[in-house]
């Protein structure tokens, strides 16, 4: 498998794409010597599974209009119990 050398700054910068994104390692370098390596151990995610995630997004959407429940009410539920549970 192919190794993309990355600088140190770059690799830091654009540290959450790399981290989602890369498919093959990468060294990092820093003035040209290597320093480390990232081996990105997630898989891509197929098209069954975005179709998947989107069919459950849509029967979620779907659950929470026939309950009259709003995306808005939920976050402020979520934040109320975080609040609660940190004491």
């Amino acid at each position: 498998m192919a190794t993309t050398k990355v600088g140190i700054r770059e690799f830091r910068e654009k540290l959450a794409s790399y981290l989602l994104e890369a498919e093959q390692p990468l060294a990092i370098t820093r003035h040209g010597d290597t320093v480390g390596y990232y081996i990105p151990a997630r898989r891509k995610r197929t098209e069954a599974d975005r179709a998947a995630l989107k069919e459950a997004a849509s029967r979620l959407q779907m659950a929470l209009a026939a309950e009259g429940i709003s995306e808005g009410e939920i976050v402020k539920d979520f934040q109320g119990w975080r609040r609660s549970s940190r004491k």
